[in-house]
């Protein structure tokens, strides 16, 4: 039995992938190795483990992880958050991090329209630095890059935090035990060590930057910031007064910061207006 952080003790975590994706469920069965788990059940489950000291259930699933829109109704009891293995499509190898949500008028990849997950900041740092950590471990980080990405994609409507752990950007990377295995040692160290106490310099909105957002990715691991939802520059134009409240509100940890890049005027204006009602602080990344 492995020497468990006492605060995940009543803070279970599903951990869950699709059994059709060669990233995801290569690394479940990487995890699965580092542990001694027990067989359980679950309902839409293929396949299911549990660790009981770590208090992490471990669980396959048919459907594509942007479609896992029930798991609310399956999860066991007392679960704080889901942990998505997944592949990653991209033009170049990634490793990537990041929250779930449709923030504009279209869901073309599972989720509903102008709908954002709920998050928890300070477990995606922990995931971010934990990654990156472990891929200069293995010198995967001279081969890959490592990234947060600003959310995007299905699914929006769970009543938890969700957030997509991620191996990209290709087959070929998809299946490499390497890869699987690093995915694997982030998430068991996490989960092990426990994230409640990961340092946070600020809990931050996120605004600008691309897609793999360099600057917001460089605040977590060199400026000890933790994020809730980052709203790419492809998306500001639909960014209003009610996707940032969801996401402050939607945030395990309360959000004190919106931290923007190379935004339009436009936008500085809504966030200014929006943060002096919530009492936040306005920077530059």
């Amino acid at each position: 039995m492995p020497l468990v952080s006492m605060e995940n003790r009543d803070r279970r975590i599903l951990v869950v992938y699709s059994v059709s994706d060669p990233a995801g469920s290569g690394a479940a069965e990487a995890l699965a190795r580092l542990s001694d788990w027990e067989k359980c059940s679950l309902d839409r489950a293929v396949s299911c483990l549990y660790e009981p000291g770590l208090s992490v259930y471990l669980a396959g699933f048919r459907d594509d992880s942007i479609h896992m829109d029930f798991l609310d109704e399956i999860a066991p009891s007392k679960t704080a958050a889901y942990i998505v293995l997944s592949r990653h499509s991209g033009g170049k190898p990634t490793l990537t991090v990041h929250y779930t949500g449709n923030p504009g008028p279209e869901a073309p990849y599972g989720g509903r329209p102008y709908e954002l997950s709920y998050t928890w900041p300070r477990l995606m740092a922990s995931l971010l630095r934990e990654y990156k950590r472990v891929a200069e471990k293995t010198g995967l980080l001279g081969e890959f890059s490592l990234s947060l990405e600003a959310t995007h994609h299905g699914p929006t409507s769970l009543a938890r935090p969700i957030v997509f752990i991620e191996i990209g950007s290709s087959e070929n990377e998809w299946r490499r035990r390497d890869t699987h295995m690093a995915m694997a040692e982030t998430v068991y160290n996490v989960l092990l060590r426990g994230w409640l106490n990961e340092p946070c310099s600020k809990v931050a909105i996120g605004v600008g930057d691309t897609h793999y957002p360099a600057k917001h990715t460089k605040a977590i691991l060199e400026k000890g910031v933790c994020y809730t939802h980052i709203f790419s520059k492809h998306v500001l134009e639909n960014l209003n007064e009610e996707l940032l409240k969801q996401a402050v509100e939607k945030s395990m940890d309360p959000v004190d910061t919106i931290l923007y890049s190379k935004i339009p005027s436009r936008i500085r204006s809504i966030i200014k207006m929006f943060a002096e009602k919530k009492g936040l602080g306005v920077e530059k990344v």
